[in-house]
C-alpha cells in the first residue's frame, strides 16, 4: 500500500474510532440503562474467546451473569461485516455492567463511558520482555490520534514488578494495574487439567511417546501488518540433524500462519500452546512472553534469537534477556550444540525460583479468585 493509501486508511479508521462509535454509543446510552448482570467479552483478533480470557468466561457462565460474547477476526470480515460489528457493540457496551478483553480493543476507548460500567483489561502476556504499548511504534503508530487504553478500570498483571511498565507503556493512571495474576494461568494448578491434556495429547501423537517434546513457540518481528520471523526454517534443519529421541511441535504466532503456511499443522492447531505445557520436556521460543506461563511448570525453555542485535535496535526490550535462567542461541550451530549437550539444564533450581517469583508470583491458581475481589471493590 503506498503511504498516501494507508494516510486515507488510518484516516477512515480515526473517523470511525473518533466520531462514528462515540455518536452510536451516545444514542444508544439515551435508551438504555446500565445492567450490571450483562459481560461482555470482547475481542478483534479470534473468532472465538481467547485462550487469555477462556476460563474468566467459563467463570462468569457458571455464576450466573448474561455474557454476551462479541469476538470476532477482523481481518476476515468486509467494511460492512466491521461496521455492522462495531455499531452492535457499542450499543451492548452502553448497556452492559462489565467488559473483558485481553489486548488493545479500541471501540472501549473510543468514547467516554458510564461510569457504571467497568472494563477489565486480563491483559493476554505475562512477565517483561519486549517493548509495547506507547513504548513502541509497531504497536501504537506514532500519527495514532486517541486514547488506545482509555476507560479501563482495571489492569491485571503477574507480579509488581510489572506495574510501573504497565502504567508507563500503556499510559494508564496510577492504581488500576493490579499485580493479582492472570485469569488462564489458574488450570495450569489444576492436576485433572494437566492429565487431560496429556491424555488429548498422545491420543494426537501416538507416536511422541516415550521421546522428548520440544515445543517450538515464537514470536514475530516488525508488526503484525508484515511480520517475519528469522528462526523459523532454522528450527526445522536443526531438529533434521537429532536423534529420533526428540520430538518436535511447531506452534507460530497466530499472526505468522499465513506467511508461513508450511508450518500450519492441522494437528498441532487443535491444541493451544499452553495446552501443550503438561506434555513439554523444553520450551524454545525468541521474545514470546509464552515462556512466562511456561515457567509455572518449572521445566527448561530455550531462547533462539538469530536477528537478537537487530531486535535490540528496533522493538528492543524492558529486561536483559540474557540474564534469563536459561540458555540462549544466536546460530544453528549453537542451538544444536545445547540440545546434543542437554545444557538447557545448566541452571540452579534458586535461580529459577527467582525468576519465577519475579515475574510472574502472582500466578498462584487463585488468579481468577483475585482479579474477581478487585472487581468488586470496583461498585464500593
Amino acid at each position: 500500500m503506498s503511504s498516501i493509501g494507508f494516510k486515507i486508511k488510518q484516516h477512515i479508521k480515526m473517523l470511525i474510532q473518533n466520531v462514528y462509535l462515540p455518536s452510536v454509543y451516545k444514542k444508544a446510552v439515551r435508551h438504555t440503562e446500565v445492567d450490571k448482570n450483562r459481560v461482555i467479552f470482547a475481542d478483534m483478533h479470534s473468532d472465538s474467546v481467547p485462550y487469555s480470557m477462556q476460563a474468566m468466561y467459563e467463570r462468569m457462565k457458571e455464576e450466573g451473569y448474561d455474557v454476551r460474547l462479541f469476538c470476532k477476526d477482523m481481518s476476515k470480515m468486509s467494511n460492512s461485516e466491521l461496521i455492522h460489528f462495531l455499531k452492535s457493540f457499542m450499543k451492548e457496551y452502553a448497556a452492559a455492567g462489565y467488559v473483558y478483553i485481553c489486548i488493545y480493543f479500541l471501540p472501549v476507548s473510543s468514547c467516554k463511558k458510564r461510569p457504571e460500567t467497568k472494563v477489565i483489561q486480563l491483559w493476554h502476556s505475562g512477565g517483561l520482555l519486549k517493548k509495547m504499548g506507547y513504548d513502541t511504534p509497531d504497536d501504537i503508530p506514532e500519527n495514532y490520534k486517541g486514547d488506545v487504553t482509555a476507560n479501563y478500570d482495571l489492569v491485571t498483571v503477574s507480579s509488581e514488578v510489572c506495574i510501573p511498565v504497565w502504567e508507563n507503556a500503556l499510559k494508564l493512571p496510577k492504581g488500576i494495574t493490579k499485580a493479582v495474576g492472570l485469569a488462564r494461568t489458574d488450570v495450569y494448578f489444576d492436576d485433572d487439567w494437566n492429565l487431560e491434556r496429556r491424555e488429548e495429547f498422545y491420543n494426537l501423537y501416538p507416536d511422541a511417546r516415550g521421546k522428548r517434546v520440544v515445543l517450538y513457540a515464537p514470536s514475530f518481528s516488525g508488526n503484525a501488518a508484515d511480520p517475519k520471523c528469522v528462526g523459523m526454517d532454522g528450527i526445522r534443519r536443526v531438529f533434521e540433524k537429532l536423534d529420533e529421541n526428540y520430538f518436535l511441535i511447531i506452534k507460530p504466532h497466530p499472526h505468522l500462519m499465513n506467511k508461513y503456511p508450511e508450518y500450519r499443522s492441522e494437528r498441532a492447531m487443535s491444541m493451544s500452546s499452553e495446552d501443550l505445557f503438561p506434555v513439554t520436556s523444553i520450551l524454545i521460543t525468541d521474545y514470546s512472553s509464552i515462556l512466562f506461563d511456561y515457567c509455572l511448570f518449572r521445566k527448561p525453555f530455550i531462547l533462539f534469537t538469530p536477528d537478537l542485535e537487530e531486535y535490540k535496535k528496533t522493538r528492543g526490550f524492558y529486561v536483559d534477556i540474557e540474564s534469563f535462567p536459561a540458555p540462549l542461541a544466536k546460530t544453528e550451530e549453537e542451538l544444536e550444540r545445547i540440545l546434543v549437550d542437554k545444557t538447557y539444564f545448566d541452571y540452579s533450581e534458586q535461580d529459577y525460583e527467582d525468576f519465577y517469583t519475579e515475574y510472574m508470583g502472582a500466578c498462584n491458581g487463585n488468579s481468577i479468585d483475585n482479579i474477581l475481589n478487585e472487581v468488586k471493590c470496583l461498585n464500593d
